[in-house]
């Protein structure tokens, strides 16, 4: 019986090594897991700064870029011409959207009391509504 409790007690010793390395693996599988989870999250993090980075220099680019009119808008400021109109305004947002990247040298002020939107004012006389650039070529003697 002796022999009997013996085997037993060094079977029960085997499982236990056994459990405890299965036990030191899964540890050791678990901290590779969470490893790899922190470098996932590195790598998406780091590209998502990427991204917002190149999307940051695109907008700079975007908005310091030379327009298409830009002698004409500056003409325009230069020879007194003023657009008075209200950022909500779908007819002022498409006069703006006319000019482009180009609109930040028009001589533009928002005016509330406004009855047409937008309204220029060259040489001391309103023009309401949107106006060709033809019409403020001519208006004012800048070339577009």
């Amino acid at each position: 019986m002796a022999n009997f409790h013996h085997q037993g007690s060094e079977q029960q010793k085997q499982e236990q090594q056994k459990m405890l390395e299965e036990h030191k693996l899964h540890k050791q599988n678990l901290h590779k897991l969470q490893q790899d989870k922190r470098k996932k999250k590195k790598i998406v993090m780091s590209s998502l700064g990427g991204i917002f980075l190149i999307l940051i220099a695109l907008g700079v680019y975007i908005w310091t870029a030379p327009g298409s009119y830009d002698d004409f808008a500056k003409c325009l400021t230069e020879k007194g011409a003023i657009m008075y109109g209200e950022d909500w305004c779908q007819y002022t947002n498409a006069q703006k959207g006319m000019f482009g990247n180009s609109f930040k040298y028009v001589n533009y002020q928002v005016k509330t009391d406004l009855v047409k939107r937008p309204t220029w004012v060259i040489d001391g006389k309103e023009y309401p509504t949107v106006q060709s650039f033809q019409r403020l070529a001519v208006l004012t003697g800048c070339k577009y």
